[in-house]
This record gives structure tokens, C-alpha cells and sequence, in this order.
């Protein structure tokens, strides 16, 4: 390439991320190595399957379709226009191409040979870290971080970034380990018996070296070696090591500076511990198919409550690493959030593909824990069903039709694991299966006569997100809500009263209240005494101060100290509480196998006895902005 063609394309890449990030030198140097690829419309690029190229592209103008296999059909995931980037698996996965690029029409597109671009790349950290984020989201546009649109080659179209940053990963434990006086052929031998395709040199449990297939294909296979030598002779040196708690995402970025394709888990990262195991570049395929943009993609075919079970299972050990590596309980629970209702959205589709169309519009919400995306663990599952108004005399066909759909729907999250609502708050239950119409009216009595019929108000049907259906129909629910709220003094009094009547969590001598009988003897409720006050009185206050689409608890807490900044700290106090709480709920739950609503605090260490009742002090001062706000005088 000419230096003055060079120098276009220089001036042409430097405009975009993540080629902004690196010198004018650098760019000169990596356009020199640029192949220009003219296509005809209509001309593919790659396709699915394809082998992998040795270089990835830019678009330097034109449009590039990258298209997908969707339920059997070839469906569109993302259009690529100038500055756009794409192709980018051959970085960071070794199995084909998962999408195929083909010219929209006619296009010229800059292919950039990854050798060239490596050495730039481990180097710099902001490039690094804008293509491995790019890759690991599964997004028609990460564009939400970033200002161009970078197409990530992993299939899905949902947007949940940067998982892999934060998964874990299973590496092989047992690695064969031979010392610097094994022969190549009895390491060979050693690595066949144990189906290994690497070995690691050690002395003394340390590592020394590490050999591979490659280096007997390359080394060995080709004469250059005797079989007969020491494996001193074929190993690379140093061994590049990392730490037990490396993730997914991390392990691709240190392959990919230093330029192998196994790592060795030692117990303090370092060549100077023992050897703990060996991270190949299939571990990290094998780690992707458990990321969530690709459980996302397993949800979406799942056939029967069977497979769902299987993404639940493998969404909770998502939750598990994540939560060992101190990943922050916001982005578990987004994750989590997400996973779930595309859970319940294809059990509907589910119930619909066996019963037929529905015979009118509707909208499936999810309420409480799943509507909050707060539901980490397998707890019960919350629900309401509401369909559109119809003629008098289809009402009847239509309600049992929507009817046999949330038992099925109901039915089949069971099976998955959510089991059913003890209250039996789900639509499945006739009397939570209504028209628009006579759900307004249900939440008019509500909310204009509450208490007249006080068990069947509860604060659960507050907490809504639409799972399937019309966006259309949650608007109205919404907007009857929201409506009812203005100027009604009896309706915050009923809720106020009825968020403040929870079990104290402490007693006079600053004890632990305990469940003084029953199954759960001697353990402490967190569910209700700790995070239902914290729960029920975000709800509260942002209800009171119209605060709308903000579903979960903590980050209402966010938004009520900067609507209400009179008593900010006292929001931000309760935020930090609510994620503590959530958390020890959570551990208890994994650990038990159970929802982790009942913690054996005695079983709990000084310090984290403390810090659970640290995190229970910001209710006292919450309990007194509530009572300071409302009139809580009739219900009391």
C-alpha cells in the first residue's frame, strides 16, 4: 500500500474507536499491513461455519448485513456502516463463525491482519478492554457505551455487557505434571492416557514449563526433536500463571498479551506457588456457552420446562462465581432480572404454542421479587394476567382461555423451579386473570377503599413488569395507579401502616428477634423483618412522590435521595442496607439450597453479626420519615 493510501486510511480509522485510542505512528504502521476488499452487492464476506479469517474489518464505506440462524430462518442481527467494526471472534474464540456478513450494497471494507494488531492491542488497555466488552455483549449495539457502533460476534441480540468480566470459569484441576527429567515420549504417552493435550514441567510441585500438542506437532512431529530427549527441550518457559479466580474474559485478554493458549492456576497467581491447575483455550469456548447472551439464545428454543430447568441451573452457578468473586449484587441482579423474565416470557410462548392464538390482546406481568429483579434465588413465583376488553357475550371463552394459559404457564415454572405463590398471587388464580376493565376497577377499590377488604389488597401488585404481551396494557395499569394516588391521604395512610407493622429484627437488648417455634426455630427471618421494611418503603415513597419505572428496591432509594434531598443520606443509608441484606439472604439460600429467607445467625462469624446489624440501622431512621410524611392515623 502507497504512503499516501496509508495515510487515508490512517485519517479515516482515527476517527473511530477503538483505533482513537492509539498514536498516529501506530495507525501508519497497522494500515500498512491493511488489505482493501472491494464487494459487490449481495457478496458474502464469511458465513456461518466458515473458517476463521486471520484478520478482522472495518467498514470504510457501504453497508455490511450480519445475519444469523434464528428458529431455523436466516434473520438480520445488525447493519455495519462506515467506522462500523466486525469479525472480531478470530481474537478471541478458536470455533467458526457464528454469523454470516454479506454486502448490502456495494462496499469496501479494510480487513486488518490480528498478528499486526495484537502486539498494539497488548499494550494498550483501553483497546483491549473496548474489544473484549465488545465481544463478550451480546447486543445489536454496545453503542450504549461506546459512540460507534461495535457489532459483537457472538450470537443474541440482548444487552447484557460485560458478564464475562465477571464470570468464572471450570479449568481442569487434575493437569498432567511431569518433572524437567521425563522423556518427550513418556510425557506423550502420560498426556494420551490422560486425554490431555498439554503438560506442566514442574520441581516440587512449582511450574517450570509447559508443553503442548502444538509444541509436539511443531517440534517433535517435524524431526526437529527427538523423541527420546527431555521435555526441556520442547517446553515454553516461564509459564505464564494466574489465580484460581480469574474470569472468563480476563484468562482471553492474558492469552491474548502473551500470545499462548494454556495458562497455569497456581494458588497466589505466581510461578512461585504450587500448581493448582491449566486453563486451555477450550475451557474458555466451553465458558462462553454459559454466558448470559447465550443462555439468553438457549431460553429462546427451549421446547419443554426440562431445558428451561437446565438455563435456571446454569444461571444459578453464574450467580454463584459472581457472587465468590465479590461482583457487585447490581449487576447479579440485572443479569438475573433478565435471565428470569425471558424464563417466564417463553413459558407463556410455551402455553400459547399448545392451546392456539390468543383470542385477544393481553399482558403477562410479573409482580413482587420477579417484577423488582430481585429474585436471585428459586423463590415462589408472583403473577397477573390482563387482557383486553371484549364483546359481553366472548367474555366467557376469552377468560377460560387465558385461564388454561397461566395454568400452563404456571405450570411449567414450577416444573422449572419457581414454585408456586403460597398466597396464591398468580394468574393462574381466576381471581388475578381479568379484563383491563375490571382490573382498573380492582386497583380503584384498592387504592380509594383500602382496608374494606383487606385480604386481598396486598402491596405485591404495586411491583409490576410486563414478561409478555402488550407494553400497551402495563401503560394503563400505570396510569390507573398513578392516577389513584393524587391527593390520597387514606390510601398512603393503609400503606404507610402496613410497611411499618413488619417484626422488629432486634429486641430491647439489641438482640436478634428468632422464630420462637416451628421448623425454623431459633433462626432469623431476614425476609421479613430485614428486607420487606426496606422493600415495602421504597415502594411507598416513590408511589407518594410519582415516581414511575423504577422497579427495583435499591435504585429507587437511589432516586427518592435525589428527588427528596432532605433526607438523602437516609435513602443512600438504606440502599447500602438493602444490598447487604440481600447478599447474607443469598449466601444463606446457596448454601442451604433453599429461598434464604431464615438465617442461622448463630452460626455466623463476630464480624459479619455486626455488619447484619449495621445494616439494620437505617430502618429506624427510614421508619421516621414515613411517619413524618404520612398521616398514619387511621390503620394504626
Amino acid at each position: 500500500m502507497s504512503s499516501a493510501i496509508s495515510q487515508r486510511v490512517a485519517d479515516f480509522l482515527k476517527e473511530y474507536e477503538p483505533f482513537s485510542f492509539l498514536s498516529y505512528t501506530d495507525l501508519i504502521t497497522i494500515t500498512n499491513s491493511i488489505r482493501i476488499i472491494n464487494l459487490e452487492k449481495h457478496k458474502t464476506l464469511f458465513q456461518i461455519n466458515d473458517p476463521l479469517h486471520d484478520s478482522f474489518y472495518v467498514v470504510a464505506s457501504g453497508a455490511i448485513h450480519l445475519n444469523v440462524i434464528s428458529d431455523a430462518e436466516e434473520s438480520l442481527l445488525n447493519k455495519c456502516y462506515a467506522g462500523d467494526i466486525f469479525g472480531l471472534r478470530p481474537f478471541f474464540a478458536k470455533n467458526n463463525y457464528q454469523m454470516t456478513a454479506k454486502a448490502r450494497e456495494e462496499s469496501i471494507v479494510y480487513a486488518i491482519p490480528i498478528e499486526v494488531f495484537k502486539p498494539f492491542v497488548a499494550v494498550n488497555t483501553e483497546v483491549l478492554n473496548f474489544l473484549l466488552e465488545s465481544f463478550a455483549t451480546n447486543s445489536k449495539n454496545p453503542a450504549d457505551k461506546y459512540n460507534n457502533k461495535l457489532i459483537s460476534d457472538n450470537v443474541g441480540s440482548e444487552t447484557i455487557s460485560d458478564t464475562l468480566f465477571f464470570q468464572s470459569l471450570n479449568y481442569n484441576k487434575n493437569p498432567v505434571k511431569v518433572s524437567a527429567s521425563t522423556k518427550i515420549k513418556d510425557t506423550a504417552i502420560l498426556m494420551t492416557e490422560n486425554q490431555s493435550n498439554s503438560a506442566v514441567v514442574s520441581n516440587q510441585n512449582y511450574p517450570i514449563g509447559i508443553l503442548t500438542d502444538t509444541d509436539f506437532r511443531t517440534k517433535v512431529a517435524t524431526g526437529k526433536i527427538e523423541i527420546s530427549d527431555l521435555v526441556t527441550t520442547i517446553m515454553s518457559a516461564p509459564v505464564v500463571t494466574v489465580s484460581e479466580n480469574i474470569s472468563v474474559a480476563e484468562a482471553q485478554l492474558v492469552m491474548l498479551k502473551h500470545g499462548v493458549t494454556h495458562l497455569c492456576v497456581t494458588f497466589d497467581g505466581t510461578d512461585k506457588s504450587e500448581i493448582k491447575g491449566i486453563i486451555s483455550e477450550h475451557d474458555l469456548v466451553v465458558a462462553q456457552a454459559s454466558n448470559p447472551g447465550v443462555l439468553l439464545k438457549e431460553i429462546k428454543r427451549a421446547q419443554t420446562p426440562k431445558e428451561l430447568k437446565q438455563v435456571r441451573e446454569k444461571l444459578t452457578d453464574i450467580i454463584q462465581s459472581s457472587l465468590e468473586k465479590n461482583i457487585p449484587l447490581t449487576h447479579i441482579n440485572s443479569i438475573s432480572g433478565e435471565i428470569t423474565l425471558a424464563i417466564v416470557k417463553r413459558a407463556v410462548e410455551l402455553a400459547i404454542l399448545d392451546l392456539g392464538s390468543p383470542p385477544a390482546r393481553f399482558a403477562w406481568l410479573s409482580i413482587g421479587s420477579q417484577a423488582r429483579k430481585e429474585q436471585i434465588l428459586l423463590t415462589d413465583q408472583d403473577s397477573i394476567l390482563v387482557f383486553e376488553d371484549v364483546a359481553e357475550d366472548k367474555f366467557r371463552d376469552v377468560k377460560d382461555y387465558f385461564v388454561k394459559l397461566a395454568k400452563k404457564t404456571t405450570s411449567t415454572l414450577e416444573k422449572v423451579g419457581y414454585y408456586y405463590c403460597p398466597n396464591n398471587h398468580m394468574a393462574s388464580n381466576m381471581i388475578w386473570c381479568k379484563s383491563v376493565s375490571d382490573w382498573i376497577k380492582q386497583y380503584n377499590n384498592w387504592m380509594n377503599t383500602p382496608g374494606e377488604v383487606s385480604n386481598d389488597i396486598s402491596s405485591v401488585f404495586f411491583d409490576y413488569d410486563l414478561a409478555f404481551g402488550e407494553q400497551k396494557i402495563e401503560d394503563i395499569i400505570t396510569e390507573t395507579i398513578f392516577n389513584n394516588v393524587k391527593n390520597n391521604a387514606l390510601f398512603f395512610d393503609y400503606l404507610g401502616n402496613d410497611a411499618l407493622k413488619k417484626p422488629a429484627p432486634l429486641n430491647f437488648f439489641k438482640k436478634f428477634n428468632k422464630e420462637e417455634e416451628g421448623v425454623n426455630k431459633g433462626k432469623f427471618d431476614i425476609k421479613n423483618r430485614a428486607l420487606m421494611p426496606l422493600i415495602d418503603g421504597a415502594r411507598l415513597l416513590v408511589l407518594s412522590l410519582n415516581i414511575r419505572g423504577i422497579n427495583n428496591t435499591y435504585l429507587r432509594f437511589k432516586q427518592l435521595s435525589i428527588t427528596d434531598p432532605k433526607h438523602s443520606d437516609i435513602y443512600l443509608n438504606c440502599a447500602d442496607a438493602f444490598l447487604v441484606l440481600s447478599k447474607f439472604r443469598i449466601q444463606e439460600g446457596i448454601k442451604n439450597d433453599s429461598d434464604g429467607q431464615f438465617i442461622t445467625v448463630d452460626e455466623l462469624s463476630k464480624s459479619d453479626k455486626e455488619r447484619l446489624k449495621k445494616a439494620l440501622q437505617p430502618m429506624e431512621e427510614l421508619e421516621e420519615v414515613i411517619k413524618d410524611r404520612f398521616q398514619l392515623t387511621q390503620f394504626s
